[in-house]
């Protein structure tokens, strides 16, 4: 497809998004966020939803809602351990499940899944026979061929067993992504995490014995306590078992968590702390041959190559199976029901475990997507990863380009020197201080209604 000019707005009109107010305002990996979804008036029939979309290169996602403890910083969809038969039973529910959606996909010819993922909470808090019950359920019920697709799973340090990473290797796992955070043990504590780094060399040990193509670390800066010192020291911890991938995470205090209930405010130190622990980390990283994907994601320069259907996990066409999974058409997201709390995750698990096949056929809960949403979805997603935006692909895709859908927000970044001048490759991509502000940049994107919506959320 041939590039088009950029077409960055030179003035600065005033548009929807209010100026960001320092560098951390929300981490956006989907839009919209799962507190902008409400409950439907008239559910909607997934037969109906899924009959006009395309179906040759869907993505699949399974989520598990176990871990063996709950982290201070994490607000996901997931409750720590799980009373005798529970799992089983979710498993039951999401084969349930999977049976009426693969039934609603009806019997259009192709369709092909182009990627799969694992999440959770952590996928390896099943056994291992439950890890090969739930590689079945993708592929038997679905029609996922999970050896001849990408397949990425998370894992914790303490899960990360060897009898589970056999059967996701023999299952076909090409990304095995385990959360450590922190190698200095005191700062796993500060962020309520403890583990030995022991225990988390042995795990990764494990990991390496599998032989799974792409091995992800997750790291975290910003923790208290933590230095330039101690950041240095688990980088350097990490870069050891040379894995094919890095994330680095800036922490975030967030409502309802273990570290949110001590409550925290505007932090003007803070932000400067994590901004400064952000480039060191970020300078390493590429010191060491790792080529920077997104303000968190750095891939070694000598990985694996990746298909061009890797981690699309967040596109439209994906289809979530579980009670924290989302699922995207073109015109509608849905989910189920969202909290934080533990009462409130635990009963909307036992709601879901308890409910019958037929009730797996509709959608009850999630939000419309208009043209002007299906925009700001498709520049967002786009503008946050370091190769940037085509403008051509949105023209076709919109009929208009997106300084002419945006002028006011792609002004206020260009001004701050967060956007890179407009070239003739027809790429809208950030700058490398744009990247970093990408927690800035994102929710400055969101929709008056979409903020409206998630202000109005009560946590929960």
């Amino acid at each position: 497809m041939t590039s088009t000019p950029l077409l960055l707005p030179t003035s600065t009109a005033p548009g929807p998004a209010p100026a960001p107010h320092g560098p951390y305002q929300s981490y956006v990996y989907a839009y919209p966020h799962k507190t902008a979804y409400r409950r439907f008036r008239d559910p909607r029939a997934l037969r109906e939803l899924w009959a006009g979309e395309p179906t040759d290169a869907l993505s699949l996602y399974l989520h598990i809602p176990f871990c063996e403890v709950r982290c201070g910083f994490c607000n996901l969809f997931t409750r720590v351990g799980a009373p005798e038969g529970l799992t089983g039973a979710y498993l039951d529910a999401l084969e349930r499940q999977a049976g009426a959606v693969r039934e609603a996909l009806g019997d259009r010819e192709p369709v092909r899944f182009a990627t799969a993922a694992f999440g959770g909470g952590t996928p390896t808090f099943l056994t291992a026979p439950e890890l090969t019950r739930l590689c079945d359920i993708a592929e038997r019920w679905m029609g996922a061929d999970l050896r001849a697709i990408p397949l990425s799973v998370e894992a914790s340090p303490a899960t990360a067993t060897a009898d589970r990473l056999a059967v996701l290797a023999e299952r076909g796992a090409t990304r095995l992504s385990l959360g450590v955070q922190s190698f200095v043990e005191s700062e796993a504590r500060a962020a309520v995490r403890p583990q030995r780094r022991a225990d988390v060399e042995r795990a990764l040990t494990r990991i390496r014995d599998a032989r799974i193509p792409v091995l992800n670390i997750d790291l975290i800066y910003g923790i208290d306590g933590q230095t330039e010192e101690s950041w240095r020291h688990s980088l350097d911890a990490a870069l050891a078992w040379r894995p094919e991938e890095l994330y680095l995470y800036p922490l975030y205090v967030r409502p309802l968590t273990g570290l949110g209930r001590q409550g925290t405010g505007p932090d003007p130190a803070w932000d400067a702390q994590r901004l400064r622990l952000y480039r060191y980390g970020r300078d390493q990283l590429r010191a060491h041959g790792y080529e920077q994907r997104s303000m968190r994601m750095f891939r070694r320069a000598d990985a694996p190559p990746e298909g061009a259907d890797d981690y699309a996990c967040q596109t439209d066409g994906m289809i979530g199976l579980g009670c924290g999974a989302r699922s995207y058409t073109r015109s509608l997201h849905y989910s189920f029901d969202y909290a934080v709390g533990m009462g409130h995750i635990r009963g909307i698990i036992d709601e879901y475990v308890a409910r019958p096949a037929e009730g797996f056929t509709r959608a009850d809960y999630g939000r419309e997507m208009d043209e002007d949403e299906s925009r700001r979805r498709h520049l967002l997603q786009a503008l946050l990863q370091a190769d940037g935006m085509d403008t051509a692909d949105y023209t076709a895709r919109f009929g208009s380009s997106p300084g002419e859908d945006f002028p006011g927000e792609l002004a206020r970044f260009a001004e701050r020197g967060w956007l890179e001048p407009g070239g003739p490759d027809g790429v809208l991509r950030l700058t490398e201080e744009g990247l970093a502000h990408s927690d800035a940049i994102g929710p400055a994107l969101f929709s008056p209604d979409v903020r409206a919506a998630m202000a109005a959320y009560d946590p929960r």
